[in-house]
């Protein structure tokens, strides 16, 4: 039998000349220390009740059978004299190349090129079989040969090596000139052991049920040829099998339940598959298969140092491979099962050892290539199983690395990623019939998987960064001054995302270059979120608000730059991840809510100026500087309110300031109109003009009695009545309104000078934010300041003649005869009106009053001069008198110098030095220079007829109105026929 399963003699020296001793009950070793996983094995589940150990046993049962020369000649019996032999383990029965001497010093081309270890590597030497504590195996019993090795490696004891091989060349007698391949190795053991060659019976009755349970798996649960319902051979081996389960059988070469049990088994097992094998498929259908050469592949590990392979790797798995006609094991399965078993074996040993995942990684690759060119479904299935498994346990780490991945482990994610694309990969593009049909080349797998492991994560880790955030603050409830959970929260994320642009975020960018931009994104929205509910949670500007929409803008500028140095290289220049980021508007929620703060403070300055205004009552002794106390309680508020402000923790106190000072303008502003409303204005004292009518001769004194009114002097405007009965209109009263006004104008200035101040001090102030004080300027209050000022100060001069005054103007002033009424009396109280106003009006606005005064004074002077009514008349003669008083009316304001100066009198009283030349002229002279500019005005129209000039109130020598009143009030023959035949007026 020089070709006779040579193998069988696997570790046996040659010097054993006497029959090895009764072998020591059935020892199996302990299995290595795995740590418990989640990892559930694709390689499908049994449906009978085989053990681990069961499978192991079996393997090794299988791998003795095939461990033969590589020819794989067919059985023979030229060595049938030995099969009993005493010296079973004769050199002699060794192949060569089981002969061979291990090494563990043995360079391993497998290990090298899946880049595993060797021993003296720096994770530290590994032990070799057999060497190390508790092995159960002394350092003399060290495997010199494969078979030895294979023994040790599978934790089977010397005593069950042994009566299999004996088994195994007894079966050789039965079987010459058969293939392995074609003999059903169960059935065969079956019928070779008896109950002698054990220990005891209980090993014996051990050993027939796991054999049995083997052909029942192979043949019946999991046949690699599909079972026929009505085949009458499987329901008698159910039957035998089910039977011999509770009652062990005789299992003797001649006896009748053998043969009927053998008889069943054949039949099942030679069964074709259609291919031109004489195979039995006694164990090579799915998953009984792959669970038996998982276990041999398992054996490639070292049983003392469970996450390192054996330098004799590349010898024993020559041997294993010869399983595989037996199995229905080929090379794609083999790359398949390998990858599975390295995977497993990184998971189970805690995932430390980085050479084995890498060593799957590296071995899936080649599952890749074989995907590629394999069609067979049940391939394709196993193959979907075991890559679903693989990425479920890579995505359940992946979807939240920040949970599975630390310093200390941080260099194992390359890895898993790698591994976990390409499984997507191979499920997605070679597995998937919509992804074949529909998305081809429109997918980047790869791409896709780490965006989703990069969103997801950060997700996770967000929701765990807001809880801690809230339990910080829930911890710092009762400590002073609490950061809110939000603005806590913003911290953590801008440190989570620094972290995970230096510690992740470079392993993620070999599969996806923008996987900062991402995570960042992912981060912005998560807070995003967050801050859009507190946004519409907040009604009022609060130091926690600002907190918050302060941090959250930090944050997104944080975010924002970390995305763009990130998209650097991107074509887009990162308008993508961009786009992903829309703003926070956290300065835009700051702003609206500084506004409604702003609001509701100048809404209730406002009221304010309403009800304190129809409050005051304008008093001149109210205090030192005659203005109004409301008017200082309002600059108050308003220094108040910019102090507010600028002590607000906000950071855009230069770019809100402008609607601040608006709202307080506006507000000044109302204020100062209030101040002037109702005070009337110039055109409110003028009387209305009387009729024009003309003078009679002689009718000097005796006509009219000198006190006598005029009707039309009574005929001003309603507002005078009013003002009459109301004490806050009087003289005093509108002077302290101007004062009042004047002050606010001057206010103006010292509190643009304190916002240029308060704008130094501003942390986000700029230079040209203060550098140029003339851009925060007040532009409605000194404006309204200045119009009411003079409003007001025309109303003071023209109340004064028109109003106080009337009753020594229009009652006394030139009535009946002129050199009887001359200006005395009104000189005398006009001049105690000018001390009194003097003395109330600021100095700074009192040459303007006492002006507007004079001038209101020369309009009243000419105002009786040509619409003084029926009760004057002049002639050439008075035009003396007339001008004595009116330069005794500017001595008055002139005051010998004190007064306001000659060159503003000269200014204003040209107009009154015009008519009183015309007083001066004959009435010839007056009716020829009234033809001529009447017909310059109106043109040839008035040369047939003169038309009646209009009455426009603006007096002038050369108007026509003004000729035509001065002839009106001629006390001369002459211009009364003129004015009854050019326009018919009346008499007196």
């Amino acid at each position: 039998m020089a070709h006779l399963f040579r193998d069988l003699s696997l570790g046996h020296s040659k010097r054993e000349s006497t029959p090895p001793p009764t072998p020591p009950p059935l020892q199996i070793l302990p299995p290595t220390r795995l740590i418990a996983s989640d990892l559930q094995s694709p390689l499908g589940q049994l449906a009978s009740q085989l053990t681990d150990s069961d499978l192991r046993l079996t393997a090794f049962d299988v791998f003795l059978a095939v461990c033969r020369t590589s020819s794989a000649k067919p059985l023979s019996t030229s060595a049938s004299s030995n099969l009993d032999s005493p010296n079973l383990n004769s050199p002699s029965n060794h192949s060569p190349a089981v002969q061979r001497s291990l090494t563990s010093a043995a360079a391993s081309k497998m290990k090298k090129a899946l880049g595993l270890k060797s021993p003296g590597s720096s994770s530290g030497s590994k032990k070799s079989p057999g060497s190390g504590p508790g092995s159960g195996y002394a350092k003399s019993k060290r495997p010199t040969t494969v078979g030895e090795l294979m023994r040790q490696q599978m934790r089977v004891s010397e005593a069950v090596d042994s009566r299999v091989r004996r088994a195994l060349l007894r079966i050789v007698a039965g079987q010459v000139g058969k293939r392995i391949e074609s003999v059903v190795l169960p059935l065969e053991l079956l019928q070779q052991l008896k109950s002698s060659d054990f220990t005891d019976q209980q090993e014996y009755e051990a050993w027939q049920k796991r054999n049995l349970k083997v052909l029942e798996a192979g043949l019946l649960l999991h046949p690699r040829v599909p079972l026929d319902k009505s085949n009458t051979n499987s329901q008698r081996l159910r039957q035998i099998i089910h039977a011999a389960l509770d009652r062990p059988i005789e299992t003797g070469k001649n006896n009748e339940s053998m043969q009927v049990l053998r008889s069943a088994v054949m039949s099942l097992a030679c069964r074709s598959d259609g291919s031109l094998s004489d195979s039995c498929h006694w164990a090579d259908g799915f998953p009984l298969n792959l669970r038996l050469y998982e276990m041999l592949l398992e054996s490639c590990f070292d049983i003392n140092d469970e996450t390192s392979i054996i330098e004799e790797v590349d010898e024993l798995m020559e041997h294993i491979k010869k399983t595989w006609g037996i199995l229905g094991i080929n090379q794609v399965l083999h790359n398949l099962c390998f990858t599975w078993v390295l995977f497993q074996r990184f998971v189970a040993t805690g995932q430390v050892e980085m050479d084995l995942l890498y060593a799957a990684d590296s071995q899936l690759a080649e599952v890749a290539k074989d995907v590629k060119v394999t069609k067979d479904p049940d391939y394709s299935k196993i193959l979907s199983s075991t890559l679903s498994s693989m990425l479920g346990w890579a995505e359940k780490r992946l979807l939240a690395y920040h949970d599975t991945f630390d310093s200390v482990n941080i260099g194992s994610m390359q890895g898993i990623v790698s591994l976990g694309v390409l499984a997507a990969k191979i499920l997605v593009e070679d597995l998937s019939t919509e992804y074949r049909r529909k998305r081809k080349g429109e997918v980047d797998v790869a791409w896709n998987r780490v965006d989703t492991y990069i969103r997801s994560s950060l997700r996770t880790a967000f929701a765990q960064r807001m809880e801690k955030a809230d339990s910080s603050r829930r911890a710092s409830r009762n400590q002073p001054n609490p950061l809110p959970v939000l603005a806590i929260l913003a911290k953590d994320v801008g440190e989570l995302a620094v972290n995970e642009k230096q510690v992740f975020s470079p392993i993620l960018k070999k599969w996806h270059p923008f996987a900062a931009g991402v995570a960042v994104a992912t981060l912005h929205a998560c807070y995003g979120n967050e801050l859009k509910q507190f946004i519409s949670s907040i009604t009022e500007l609060t130091a926690d608000a600002v907190q918050v929409l302060r941090a959250a803008d930090k944050l997104e500028k944080d975010l924002v730059q970390i995305a763009v140095e990130d998209s650097v290289d991107c074509d887009d220049g990162g308008k993508a991840i961009i786009r992903e980021m829309p703003p926070y508007e956290a300065e835009a929620a700051i702003a609206n809510l500084v506004k409604l703060w702003m609001k509701s403070k100048l809404d209730r300055l406002k009221e304010w100026v309403d009800r304190n205004l129809q409050q005051e009552v304008w008093n001149p002794q109210a205090n030192q500087e005659g203005y109004a106390p409301s008017a200082v309680e309002m600059l108050r508020i308003i220094d108040e309110t910019l102090d507010s402000f600028f002590q607000l923790p906000i950071p855009m106190h230069p770019a809100l300031l402008p609607d601040l000072m608006s709202g307080l303008d506006k507000c000044l502003q109302y204020y100062a109109t209030k101040a002037k409303s109702g005070c009337g204005s110039r055109n409110t004292y003028i009387p209305t003009m009387p009729a024009l009518t003309r003078c009679t001769t002689g009718s000097k004194l005796g006509v009219f009695k000198k006190k006598e009114k005029l009707p039309n002097s009574q005929k001003r405007n309603s507002q005078v009545a009013t003002m009459n009965g109301d004490s806050s209109f009087g003289l005093p009263q509108l002077c302290v309104r101007i004062n009042t006004l004047h002050q606010l104008r001057t206010e103006m200035e010292v509190i643009e000078r304190r916002i240029i101040t308060h704008l130094r001090n501003c942390e986000s102030a700029h230079v040209e934010d203060f550098s140029n004080g003339l851009s925060k300027k007040f532009e409605l209050t000194p404006a309204a300041c200045v119009e009411g000022v003079q409003q007001l100060s025309e109303a003071v001069a023209y109340k004064i003649i028109f109003h106080d005054l009337s009753h020594v103007l229009w009652d006394g002033l030139y009535v009946g005869e002129p050199s009887s009424s001359r200006i005395d009396p009104l000189l005398q109280e006009l001049e105690q009106t000018l001390l009194i106003t003097s003395d109330t009006v600021h100095e700074r606005v009192r040459t303007r009053i006492i002006t507007d005064i004079m001038r209101a004074s020369f309009d009243g002077f000419l105002l009786v001069l040509l619409a003084g009514g029926p009760s004057r008349a002049f002639s050439r003669q008075d035009s003396q008198i007339l001008e004595d008083d009116f330069k005794a009316l500017k001595d008055l304001f002139w005051a010998n110098g004190d007064g306001l100066p000659a060159d503003l009198i000269d200014k204003y009283s040209g107009t009154v030095r015009g008519v009183l030349a015309l007083f001066r002229t004959d009435t010839e002279s007056l009716i020829e220079r009234f033809r001529r500019v009447t017909l310059e005005t109106y043109g040839s129209s008035a040369k047939s007829r003169l038309p009646l000039p209009p009455t426009s109130g603006q007096w002038n020598p050369t108007e026509p109105n003004t000729l035509l009143r001065v002839l009106c009030y001629r006390n001369d023959e002459a211009a009364s026929k003129f004015l009854k035949k050019t326009y018919n007026l009346p008499k007196k």
